[in-house]
């Protein structure tokens, strides 16, 4: 996308009256708007003009939201900001896990609705634009599947994950070599998540660190002192 041109967000929602009311929403906040009513018509645009953004309802018919979700996060690629009229706690984790990058109840308040994708397209930015478009990424040995959410060690064995682990190592990877602070990490791998906080991502860390110094590869993630957390191996798509 130049850096001049609008941020194009595409809207599925089965319900007319939500996905062009919402359209009209991001089209006065400056956003380039286009939608869909179901995940076929949405596979469609993003093929012929793609998109920068998904907003995506979970409830429709023919395929449902959590599998289109899933679809797009094994592309790496838009992000994609779940509505659900379901809003609890199970649900929304369910949506976050199957890679939602953000997600909210409906009914919502447009405004705030607006106010998180800016922020999701920030946070999108900042990833490198080879690791935004692998499937999977190869960085000291180790091979990282993104639509599987599958590692693999220097000698072929899987490598157990949990989903705050996974989430960490993907945030890592898309950014490699800069110091991410540990409410950088909070906002990237545990999006919304209020059960989590600064020192449960200190845990999350060490226990992914003691899994990827198990090859006797060396300090791959870094505590930069006073800063945070630094990835130091170069990840390649493979």
């Amino acid at each position: 996308m130049p850096p001049d041109a609008p941020p194009r967000v595409l809207i599925v929602d089965d319900d007319a009256t939500i996905r062009e009311g919402l359209a009209e929403v991001f089209e006065r906040s400056g956003f380039a708007a286009a939608c869909a009513p179901n995940a076929a018509a949405m596979d469609k645009i993003l093929a012929e003009r793609g998109a920068d953004l998904v907003i995506l309802d979970l409830m429709m018919p023919g395929e449902d939201g959590l599998s289109a979700a899933r679809r797009l996060a094994g592309r790496g690629w838009p992000p994609v900001i779940m509505l659900s009229a379901l809003g609890d706690d199970a649900d929304r984790i369910v949506g976050l896990e199957v890679g939602a990058d953000d997600y909210m109840a409906k009914p919502c308040n447009p405004r705030e609705l607006v106010a998180r994708a800016r922020a999701v397209l920030r946070r999108a930015r900042e990833i490198d634009p080879v690791a935004a478009r692998a499937e999977t990424m190869r960085f000291a040995g180790f091979r990282l599947d993104l639509a599987r959410r599958e590692l693999t060690d220097p000698d072929g064995v899987l490598v157990s994950l949990s989903t705050g682990e996974f989430r960490l190592l993907r945030a890592f990877v898309e950014r490699p070599q800069r110091v991410l602070t540990r409410e950088q990490l909070l906002d990237l791998a545990f999006a919304n998540d209020t059960d989590v906080f600064d020192r449960a991502v200190d845990v999350q860390v060490s226990r992914l660190r003691k899994k990827l110094e198990r090859a006797g590869e060396g300090e791959l993630i870094r505590t930069v002192r006073g800063e945070g957390y630094l990835f130091t191996a170069k990840p390649t798509p493979g």
